[in-house]
């Protein structure tokens, strides 16, 4: 059940509302809209929705066999519900973490943070190629939850995300942000800062990166985007641009271990016996020998770039 479809209205309303409430109340400190920019979200969105309904089908045989094969089952009560959506939001939490540290992974999410703009539009700019989800979530089905609790579950942590994808609200009560994802947060999840890089990749929950130790406050300005932007508003170069540069780079490898290093090590991987220049992708900007954000502790953001 994807409760995502049903919220489309909703996402639209308040899409108009922030663009109007930007238009009537400028702020020079933050980037607003662009109309390109938007646009490209807008269509990364809707062709989400049509590549989900082939990976939704997908995600139905792989839960199911999972679910069969537990000998668990976590009624449909009130408190199984709350379980799903806090099992969900857990596993959740290392699918996002996986998608930032494992290039291929990366490839897909890269296009959620291909935007230098960061408003409720960028939340619907999303992957047509979310087949991880289907791994990430299996054992959420394991765990005994029936797929469609899995299904809801997961549509509900997406939703929760929606409204977090905006410059125009500051922080909130502080046990709120202790506790949950906030604009906040987010923010500082989007922004290629060095000291933001590769954090806070909560869900509806920000006590996971607290606990696991991934968590970064906002303090400094964010610069949303990535260490390596590209300049296209192409969707189809938006969405599969990072694809052709990991192409590009196992095409250079000068080894099988190089060739695995550039498709399943962190995203700002090299080898480090290499110290010569290294054809650079003009897709994907990646870094090259001697670029300090190669070297950066998981540095996703600094191998391609154009933003749970």
């Amino acid at each position: 059940m994807d409760l995502t479809t049903y919220a489309i209205p909703a996402f639209v309303l308040l899409l108009a509302v922030e663009i109007l409430a930007y238009r009537f109340t400028p702020d020079d400190d933050r980037r607003g809209y662009e109309t390109k920019d938007t646009a490209t979200s807008l269509s990364m969105g809707i062709g989400s929705i049509a590549a989900n309904l082939g990976w939704g089908l997908l995600a139905i045989l792989v839960w199911s066999a999972a679910f069969e094969a537990t000998p668990l089952d976590v009624p449909g009560t009130w408190w199984g519900w709350a379980l799903a959506v806090l099992a969900v939001d857990f596993f959740y939490y290392w699918e996002h973490r996986a998608m930032h540290e494992i290039r291929l992974l990366w490839a897909s999410h890269v296009v959620h943070h291909s935007s230098r703009h960061y408003n409720l539009s960028t939340a619907l700019r999303q992957s047509w190629t979310g087949a991880h989800h289907l791994v990430f979530m299996a054992p959420v089905a394991l765990l005994g939850f029936e797929p469609a609790m899995v299904f809801a579950a997961y549509s509900v942590n997406l939703i929760y995300q929606f409204w977090i994808h905006t410059e125009r609200i500051g922080r909130l009560w502080r046990p709120v942000e202790y506790v949950l994802n906030t604009p906040s947060h987010h923010r500082v999840h989007h922004g290629s800062n060095r000291q933001y890089l590769d954090r806070n990749y909560g869900g509806i929950l920000i006590v996971w990166d607290r606990l696991f130790r991934s968590f970064e406050p906002e303090r400094e300005k964010v610069d949303y985007g990535l260490t390596k932007n590209i300049s296209t508003y192409n969707p189809l170069r938006v969405a599969f641009h990072e694809y052709w540069a990991i192409g590009h780079d196992v095409r250079h490898a000068a080894s099988w271990r190089e060739r695995f290093g550039r498709v399943l090590r962190g995203p700002g991987w090299r080898p480090a016996a290499d110290r010569g220049p290294v054809p650079e992708s003009p897709l994907s900007g990646a870094p090259v020998p001697g670029d300090p954000q190669a070297s950066l502790p998981g540095a996703s953001q600094a191998s391609a770039g154009v933003v749970a």
